[in-house]
């Protein structure tokens, strides 16, 4: 599978509190279950308004499905091709 960041805007999603966010995890999770297995959840930064998504997915419109699923916009996907860290440097 792919590796993609997904930039979700969501006004204000960086006010939600832990309920809503797990509540929102939820939701996603839901629609994971119905598109897997070409799609996987790593991880999500959140910021004021927008969230940081990184995916594992067969292609870019299973994401877009999961968006319409979900709820959650898929504002922008961008494939990850490379990835580099501190050890990178070694």
């Amino acid at each position: 599978m792919k590796r993609y960041v997904i930039e979700r805007e969501i006004p204000k999603v960086g006010t939600l509190e832990r309920q809503q966010l797990k509540e929102a995890a939820a939701k996603s999770n839901d629609a994971l279950r119905k598109l897997a297995p070409d799609i996987q959840w790593v991880e999500s930064f959140v910021a004021a308004d927008k969230t940081f998504c990184i995916y594992l997915a067969k292609d870019e419109a299973v994401i877009h499905r999961h968006a319409e699923l979900s709820g959650f916009p898929a504002s922008t996907i961008t494939e990850i091709s490379k990835k580099i860290d501190p050890t990178t440097a070694s």
